[in-house]
Order: C-alpha cells, then sequence, then structure tokens
C-alpha cells in the first residue's frame, strides 16, 4: 500500500520516536508513552473516522500500512495501534444511528482518544464469545462487573470497549458491548504484565466496575459485531504488525549479510540462501495481506453480511501468518548468529522473536484451527483455484 505524502510522512515521525524508545519499553515494560504522544501529535488514532464525523477516512489498508511501518520500530507501539483501530473500526461500523457514539467519534478525531477492549474474562477458558459478567440495571441507568484477565494498555485508555451478557438471565453468548469513558469505569488490579514479550502494551488483568447508562451500548449484537468487523480487523492489522517486525528482521540480517560479504573480500557468505528463503516467505505473506485487505475492504463497502468461507479465509490468514513471521526471524537470526543473539548490538533479534512468539496465542492458533476446520464443513469454499 503506498501512502500519500502527508500519511507517510506521520507514519515516519511515529516511527523515529518509537525506534529510540523501544529497547527501553522492552527491558522496562512500559508503555511506550513517547510513541503514544507521537500518534496523537500526528493525528493517526482517528485514521477511520469517516469524513461526516471529523474523521480523515483513511482505508484499512491505509491502516494496516501504517501499522506495519511502526512494527519495524517498535512492535508493543504498533500493536496498541493496532488494538485502537479495531475499536474504533467497531464503533464505526456498528453504531448505526446513535448519537452517542458518533459524539464519542468526534471527540477522537478532537482529543485524539486511546480505545481499548475488554473482551478476555475470568471464567471463560479464553473464548470471548461467552461471557459471565452481565449489563444490570442501576438507580442511574445500567452498571457492571468484569473479572478481565488481560487489558492491554487498560490503565492508559481513555475509553474501553466491554463485553458483557446481555442482562442476567442471557445466555452466555447473548452478548453486548458496552463503550465506556475513563470517568465512567475503575479499574482494580489484579495481575500485572512481566512478560515474555510485546512487554510496553502492558496487559495486567482487572476487576473492572462500570456504570453508566444505556446508550452506551452498541445498537448490534455482540456476535454481528465479532464476526463482521473485529475478528477480521484483528487478524488483519496484528498480521500487519507482525509482518513489520518480520520486516525489521529481514532488513538487518541483510546488512549483516552485506557486512560478511565487505570482510570477506567480496565473496558471497553460505547464508544468502536463507535470506532468499526469508523474502520469499515475506512476498508470500505480504500478497496474501493485500488480497485479503481488498477482499474485506470491498465486502465492507457492500455492507453485506461477511460469508463464512471468508470468516475461515480470515483464521486461516492469522494463523499462518503468525506462524511464518517466526520463521522468518529464524532465519534472520541464523543469518546474524551471535550478534542476533546478544543483546545491544545493531543486529539483535531477541526482542522480535519475543514479540513474535506471542502471534500464535492472541486467540490460540489451536482453537482457531478447529473453528476454521468446523467451518470448512459447514461450507463449501473454493480449496483450489477457480
Amino acid at each position: 500500500m503506498i501512502l500519500s505524502e502527508s500519511l507517510d510522512a506521520a507514519s515516519r515521525s511515529v516511527s523515529r520516536i518509537a525506534a529510540e524508545y523501544a529497547d527501553q519499553v522492552d527491558r522496562d515494560g512500559r508503555v511506550p508513552e513517547e510513541a503514544l504522544c507521537a500518534l496523537r501529535r500526528e493525528g493517526l488514532l482517528s485514521s477511520l473516522i469517516p469524513l461526516s464525523l471529523g474523521g480523515p477516512q483513511h482505508s484499512l489498508s491505509q491502516v494496516a500500512a501504517v501499522c506495519h511501518a511502526i512494527a519495524q520500530s517498535c512492535g508493543s507501539t504498533a500493536m496498541i495501534l493496532a488494538m485502537h483501530h479495531i475499536q474504533v473500526a467497531c464503533i464505526v461500523a456498528h453504531s448505526q444511528d446513535s448519537e452517542w457514539h458518533h459524539d464519542l467519534l468526534r471527540r477522537i478525531c478532537e482529543e485524539q482518544l486511546l480505545l481499548g477492549s475488554v473482551t478476555s474474562e475470568a471464567g471463560t477458558g479464553g473464548n470471548i464469545h461467552a461471557s459471565v459478567c452481565c449489563v444490570e440495571e442501576a438507580p442511574q441507568g445500567i452498571a457492571l462487573e468484569k473479572v478481565a484477565t488481560t487489558i492491554s494498555y487498560g490503565a492508559y485508555s481513555d475509553a474501553l470497549l466491554i463485553t458483557a451478557r446481555r442482562n442476567q438471565t442471557a445466555a452466555p453468548s447473548d452478548q453486548v458491548m458496552v463503550v465506556g469513558l475513563r470517568d465512567d469505569y475503575a479499574l482494580h488490579r489484579t495481575s500485572g504484565w512481566d512478560a515474555l514479550g510485546m512487554r510496553g502494551t502492558c496487559s495486567d488483568g482487572f476487576r473492572l466496575n462500570f456504570a453508566g447508562t444505556a446508550d452506551q451500548i452498541l445498537p448490534v449484537p455482540f456476535a454481528d459485531i465479532a464476526t463482521q468487523t473485529m475478528l477480521p480487523v484483528s487478524h488483519l492489522l496484528w498480521s500487519s504488525v507482525w509482518l513489520g517486525i518480520a520486516a525489521d528482521a529481514v532488513a538487518r540480517a541483510r546488512s549483516n549479510l552485506r557486512q560478511q560479504a565487505r570482510t570477506g573480500r567480496g565473496s558471497l557468505p553460505p547464508s544468502t540462501r536463507r535470506l532468499a528463503k526469508a523474502v520469499e516467505l515475506m512476498q508470500l505473506m505480504q500478497a496474501r495481506l493485500v488480497t485479503s485487505l481488498n477482499e474485506y475492504e470491498a465486502a465492507s463497502a457492500t455492507q453485506r453480511p461477511v460469508p463464512l468461507g471468508f470468516t475461515a479465509e480470515m483464521n486461516s490468514l492469522k494463523t499462518s501468518i503468525s506462524r511464518l513471521c517466526l520463521d522468518v526471524v529464524q532465519h534472520a537470526f541464523m543469518i546474524c548468529g551471535i550478534s542476533a543473539y546478544k543483546n545491544h548490538t545493531e543486529f539483535s533479534l531477541g526482542r522480535h522473536i519475543r514479540d513474535l512468539l506471542s502471534a500464535p496465542i492472541m486467540i490460540n492458533n489451536d482453537r482457531m484451527h478447529e473453528s476454521t476446520g468446523n467451518l470448512l464443513l459447514m461450507q463449501k469454499p473454493d480449496l483450489g483455484m477457480a
């Protein structure tokens, strides 16, 4: 995706700051505050919001390209940006005529508010399509209490999108999504985030207490929000981030090989074949991601329900890219050798590997393969070339 001159300049500006603090953010396990300030300054938190509500109405492909670019500097910053845009996409697509949510989108444009999500919950086994907590009637409107196993950058969000059962008698799968502003909820930390990778996302566990009004509930069932928007956009933007991390690893490997060639008096090192394999994998993944982005944007433009076959395709995109990006970094790791293994070298790849190890468990690949298999049994998608 070729970005406009202004969007490319904004992306480069944020990337420079993200790169400057990436190792510090990873070492200290802190939110990339400097990069988040840059995102706000460049107006990149309102990219997906329509012109009619004050936004620039960038395409999802453009947003994916920005996430990909920033991920080459700092995976945590790019993942926070991707997660934020997933929430914005849900509101844009499913707010319908809700003036409360339209006002929020206008505020995001004006104030560059950062949105997070609360879909995880203790007692659901990691299944975001089921909730234990529920929306309850309260004297001033509605209330809910939720014990979330993780809320990425939750303590730093300006608003949270919270899933819950529709009411006290609703089934676990009969869910709604509530948008809470910072003044509407209290967070009580229940667990920390001393994690292997993606340390800057600060995905602590919290008990959340929310009180607000019924206007804050998105007017579409969460099952539809998840199927039509949240999951496909998640897979597309997460994949863009993972590809960005892998791209930086390949760039470091290529630079290392060039250095080896210079010290070897011009003879090509044997690891060049690994570079070729890594680039081949990158090109395959990039082509697939671009195709999927185009298909999703075309489907969204028609406002028709996403077919089961496309859901299976999105699942497969996520599972394959989350796996293959690790393969790419492994090739880069072998090229750079001990320089990649050591921290604080220009060829260090420890952060890349650790960040990408989160990819297969962000919605566990095993669960997704099972879900995809069930979808393929229900549907008759084209399994080969047309």
